[in-house]
């Protein structure tokens, strides 16, 4: 048996809001969030899952936002960002993730209470338990467009246990 390494990758995503458009919902870690404006994308948005798969993508190797996810959302007409995801992990031929560490910047909509339920809906998704999701949201003191409100940056570090 050889030796077990772990492994960080970064993945980064962000879209701006669009127009107001009285309640609606953004999808962040593949749960609902009621708020006011939607997020600008050709898919649901989901700037944590994006953040997610692009982490996955560097550990693989292979790109899916922007090469399969366009196809899967384009032309298949799939907007679901899970399933980019799940597309993602497909590529996982070794290696495990053992850890996913996301931070999240805007200034609205206020993240605290659905923070919870986010890490399970990730936990769940990755297949690693809950206590091995952690999120924190920052407004960050309004020094960026996303903390000034114009839409949600995430950054993700994805953690691997391979053996080599």
């Amino acid at each position: 048996m050889g030796n077990i390494v772990s492994i960080s990758t970064i993945g980064q995503d962000s879209h701006r809001f669009g127009e107001p458009s009285g309640e609606t919902l953004i999808r962040l870690g593949g749960i609902d969030i009621p708020f006011d404006k939607p997020l600008v994308a050709n898919s649901d948005g989901d700037v944590v899952l994006h953040a997610i798969t692009n982490a996955v993508s560097g550990f693989t190797g292979v790109n899916i936002l922007g090469g399969e996810a366009d196809k899967i959302c384009l032309d298949q007409g799939i907007k679901d960002s899970s399933v980019y995801l799940k597309k993602a992990l497909e590529y996982m031929k070794e290696g495990k993730i053992i850890h996913c560490s996301i931070t999240i910047e805007c200034l609205r909509p206020k993240l605290m209470p659905h923070i919870p339920q986010m890490k399970e809906s990730i936990g769940n998704i990755l297949g690693i338990p809950v206590s091995s999701v952690g999120i924190t949201a920052t407004t960050g003191e309004g020094l960026t467009g996303f903390g000034r409100g114009e839409g949600i940056q995430v950054f993700c570090i994805l953690t691997f246990a391979k053996e080599i």
